[in-house]
């Protein structure tokens, strides 16, 4: 079974429905307990980085997805998830995360040049730098769909796909047990619902 993360920010409801479509079970849930008992986990998000990181704290679900990655079973950020999981965020200010990837967070705004719309928001190519993993069914120039003003920078240890938006910004990023996408599988289509087929194969 897959837990869902529910802290109050993400696509709880779609993801889930993602998951049925490719015949897994998943629970959103904010139970520390159902966390723990799960096969793997997610950790969606939406919004600002600094609320999240607060709700997510004041939740206990910091604790918890920790916990979930300490003991080795995969972990996936998603969207503004993804971002948390990093050391720190230039959203508004700047702001910890949770520490459990290196790099940081930072603005479009000024990097990826004049005439591109911010926040990026649409179907982009992936460019694979790593293969395997929740990338397992995942061909180079797949599109997938993307909504941010931020970006995830300083994580070349980590990065396993990139997609090219006046810049070569992060799509996705592993280490270890710990999995991340900038894009929204759950919006994806066909290529979204391999990445989370990929993700539900994998074994702790």
């Amino acid at each position: 079974m897959t837990a869902i993360i529910d802290y109050g920010v993400g696509n709880l409801f779609s993801l889930r429905s993602s998951f049925a479509a490719i015949g897994e079970q998943a629970e959103v849930t904010g139970d520390a307990a159902k966390i723990a008992d799960a096969d793997r986990v997610i950790l969606p998000g939406v919004g600002a980085f600094a609320d999240a990181y607060e709700k997510l704290c004041q939740s206990g679900m910091d604790e918890a997805l920790r916990r979930a990655a300490a003991s080795g079973k995969p972990v996936m950020g998603i969207c503004l998830g993804m971002q948390l999981l990093f050391e720190r965020s230039f959203e508004y200010g700047e702001y910890p995360g949770l520490g459990l990837l290196k790099g940081e967070v930072v603005g479009m705004e000024g990097r990826i040049g004049p005439g591109l719309p911010i926040p990026h928001i649409g179907w982009n190519a992936l460019n694979i730098k790593r293969p395997g993993g929740v990338l397992k069914y995942v061909n180079e120039g797949d599109c997938v769909y993307f909504v941010h003003s931020y970006y995830a920078a300083g994580c070349e240890d980590s990065l396993t796909a990139t997609t090219d938006y006046g810049l070569e910004l992060t799509a996705s990023v592993q280490r270890g047990n710990l999995y991340g996408c900038q894009f929204h599988p759950e919006k994806s289509g066909k290529v979204g619902l391999s990445i989370l087929r990929a993700f539900c194969e994998l074994e702790g």
